[in-house]
Order: C-alpha cells, then sequence, then structure tokens
C-alpha cells in the first residue's frame, strides 16, 4: 500500500473541494462545500482561501445566513487562464482550448498523414493546432496554464514517454520533450483511457459515485478505473488495458499481436470487419468508406452500419446485436472483476450505435454478470459534453497548475492534511461557522 504524504492529502482535498465547485449547479458556499466533500468547515475555508489567492475561485455574491452575517459563494475564475486539451487518434488531432471553468473556447481538428505515422509528424500536427487555437481564440501563449495530451496506447507518465502505440510503430518516444521543444509550454501526457475517466471524474459519472469504470469504445478500446473517487493507473501506468484481454481463444488477430483481444471485435475497426464477414457483397461494408489513404476508413464505415439499421437493414441490425453480445460479455467480466457501482460506456461507438448497441449489451451483461455484483451495477451512456477525451486531457493540465508548488507553495504549519488537523478543527468549528 502507497502511504500518502501530507502533501499528497492535501492535494487530493484541493482537487476534491474544485471538483464539487465545478458540480456545483451555480455559485456554492463554504458551507456547502463542506457538505458535499465530507471535509471539515476549517479545512475547507483554508482550502479556498488558498484557491481564491490563486485567482482560481472568485467571490460571486452573497447569501443570507441563520443569524449570522451573509455567506460568502464562490465559483471557478473563467478567466484566470486557459487550458489545452489534445486528443491523438489514429489518423487526426483533436484539439480544443478551454476556459478554467472547462468551457470549449475554440476547436480545431487536423488528419494525421496515411499509414505509419512518425511522431514527428504528431509533433508537427500538434503543434500547428496549439497555434491556431491560439489565433482563433485570440488567447496569448502566456495565458496558457498548460496543454493535456492524449496519445493511444502505453504511456509513461511521469517521463511523458509513449512506451508503445497500437497503431505505429512506436516505442519509448519520448513525446513530452520532441512537444516541448516546438510548444514552449506546461505539458502532461496520459493515454485516452485515463483522460476519458478523469473527466468522468470531473465532469460526469464521478460526481455522484465513487467507484465506477469507464469504457473507451473507438479504433481503440479500453477501461479506466476509478476507485474510491481516485483514478486507478497500476504499478506501470498501464491499468485498463480490458481491450486487449482475450475474450475468444486463437479469434480474430489484433492490433497488439495477439488474438480474440476484446478489441478486435469491439472497437471500430472489429465491427466493419463482422459487417464484411456477415454482408461481403455490401459495398457500404467494404468499400463506401475509403479514409483519405485510400483504405477502408472503419469510423465511416460504422456510421454507414447504423444508418442501414436506421432503415431497417437486418444484417446491419445482427452486426449491432452481434457486437452488443461481445461486448456485454466482456463488460460482466469487468463487472465481476471490480464489483463498481456504474460503468460508462463513451466515445464513438456508442454515440454511432446508440440505444440498439447498449441494449444488446445489457442483456448479454445480464447473462454473463454474476447476480450480486450485476444488481448493483448502472451500465449508462456517457454524459460528459463534447469530447470527453479533449475534456479530460485539459482536466491533467489543470491538475498539473494545481499542483505548481510556484503558485500553492509547499504545505505549511497552517496548511496540514486534514487527518492531522481535524481535532483543532473540531474545536475551532464554532468559531470558524461564525466567520461564515
Amino acid at each position: 500500500m502507497i502511504k500518502r504524504t501530507s502533501q499528497d492529502i492535501r492535494r487530493l482535498n484541493r482537487f476534491e473541494v474544485l471538483r464539487r465547485v465545478y458540480a456545483g449547479p451555480g455559485a456554492m458556499s463554504r458551507q456547502d462545500i463542506a457538505a458535499a466533500t465530507g471535509l471539515s468547515f476549517a479545512t475547507v475555508a483554508n482550502l479556498t482561501a488558498e484557491l481564491l489567492e490563486a485567482g482560481v475561485l472568485v467571490e460571486a455574491g452573497h447569501e443570507d445566513s441563520s443569524g449570522g452575517r451573509p455567506r460568502a459563494r464562490l465559483a471557478v475564475n473563467a478567466e484566470r487562464g486557459a487550458l489545452i486539451g489534445a486528443d491523438i487518434a489514429e489518423t487526426s488531432v483533436h484539439a480544443e482550448l478551454f476556459d478554467l471553468a472547462l468551457e470549449v473556447r475554440h476547436s480545431v481538428e487536423r488528419p494525421l498523414p496515411p499509414g505509419d505515422v512518425r511522431p514527428s509528424d504528431v509533433v508537427d500536427v500538434l503543434a500547428g493546432c496549439v497555434e491556431e487555437l491560439l489565433s482563433g481564440s485570440g488567447v496569448p501563449r502566456e495565458r496558457v496554464l498548460g496543454v493535456g495530451v492524449s496519445v493511444p496506447g502505453m504511456v509513461e507518465r511521469e517521463g511523458g514517454v509513449s512506451s508503445f502505440s497500437p497503431y505505429w510503430s512506436w516505442h519509448e518516444v519520448p513525446l513530452r520533450a520532441l512537444l516541448d521543444e516546438r510548444l514552449g509550454l506546461p505539458l502532461w501526457l496520459d493515454n485516452p483511457l485515463r483522460a476519458s475517466t478523469v473527466a468522468e471524474l470531473w465532469f460526469g459519472a464521478g460526481r455522484e459515485v465513487d467507484d465506477l469504470v469507464v469504457l473507451t469504445l473507438r479504433a481503440g478500446v479500453g477501461a479506466g478505473i476509478a476507485i474510491d473517487g481516485q483514478l486507478y493507473r497500476g504499478f506501470t501506468n498501464s491499468a485498463g488495458e480490458w481491450g486487449h484481454t482475450c475474450i475468444a481463444l486463437d479469434g480474430r488477430l489484433c492490433t497488439c499481436g495477439n488474438r480474440g483481444c476484446v478489441e478486435a471485435y469491439v472497437s471500430t475497426r472489429g465491427i466493419a470487419r463482422t459487417w464484411r464477414e456477415l454482408a461481403p457483397d455490401d459495398e457500404r461494408a467494404t468499400g463506401t468508406g475509403a479514409g483519405p489513404g485510400g483504405g477502408q476508413d472503419d469510423a465511416a464505415t460504422v456510421a454507414a452500419l447504423a444508418r442501414a439499421a436506421a432503415e431497417q437493414d437486418p444484417i446491419a441490425a445482427a452486426v449491432i446485436d452481434r457486437t452488443g453480445r461481445y461486448l456485454g460479455a466482456a463488460v460482466a467480466n469487468l463487472v465481476n472483476l471490480f464489483n463498481p457501482r456504474v460503468l460508462v460506456l463513451g466515445n464513438q461507438v456508442v454515440d454511432l450505435l446508440g440505444e440498439r448497441l447498449l441494449t444488446a449489451t445489457y442483456e448479454a451483461v445480464t447473462r454473463h454478470a454474476l447476480p450480486l455484483p450485476h444488481r448493483a451495477a448502472t451500465l449508462r451512456r456517457s454524459a460528459v459534453a463534447h469530447n470527453a477525451v479533449t475534456r479530460g486531457a485539459a482536466t491533467f493540465a489543470l491538475e498539473g497548475f494545481l499542483n505548481d508548488r510556484e503558485v500553492f507553495g509547499p504545505v505549511s504549519r497552517m496548511r496540514q492534511p486534514r487527518e492531522r488537523r481535524e481535532g483543532r478543527e473540531g474545536r475551532r468549528a464554532g468559531t470558524a461557522d461564525a466567520e461564515g
């Protein structure tokens, strides 16, 4: 078990306070925040004082209190600075500029070259996206607090190294160092699984529950795991590679080189292959979605599949139902392993195939999951606005900014963790409450 330092506890409490402010229906009093977080009023007062001093929070009016002076209401200071989130996918880079309230201010998408993309290609395209975001939004570079980048595959987070890519021949690429040479901005790297999960923790299902699994379903497939409200990374930051667990012994060849992986059946590529197998003479399944490099654009094929199913094409419906059975069996494994309160299905595949896929998936989960964890789990679509991956990547940058010792300083005698201060805080609670 990892022992948390006083600074770790301080940082996590700071995150929790700010998460609750983001989650609230509007500005919140310190009393509201204390009730929502379970932290004592004195701890909340101390943390919000830091956030106000750093300009992250601002006072947004007052509310009447019973018998005391009006309570200040606090809100996120959207104008404190900007954050950039970038989603590097198999064929394109999608990047968005957010204000500090995590509202999208400008978006851009640029294609990647076809074939085996080189790291320098990604650096060039992403650098171009950042320049376009800044010029299009009118935000000066010095106002950018950080850039979060989601890159597919396994990422060594501390060093910013792309250890392995399932799409390109990348191994141990020092991507953060390469980007730093071009951007000159604070950078945080991770992969789409964790970006989507962080987005859910701050802006989606994680506002309501502490134990959840977030499924990423697009060209790549994986599961982000949150336990007790915290992202679970594993020892080497590679937890969640559910897409590369086996669902069919000696089954289809996967991009990782193994056979029978979940990804080979429920990714855009896997679904397109199922359609071609069931309808080998249907041009919509075999060629209509040709990509810019002359190859098959699997996302376009899945979009065509969705249109065909909506037109009552029986084979298209059968493809979606079969995909749901594969997906449901794989999701049941997660239900049995992690016993989550909520499983969130998001990204491209769910957006394209919608309720028919979810119905087939839920039926298969019911067949394969053990009764007790199945009854406790709720399966739902992601409700995170816009692109969950870019929003989560921007949240990596936000978390990095909140960890900045130059902004918040070291833990001092007056900035001690809850566990050490709780006794004194309880004795002072009456005075602190009177101060509002």
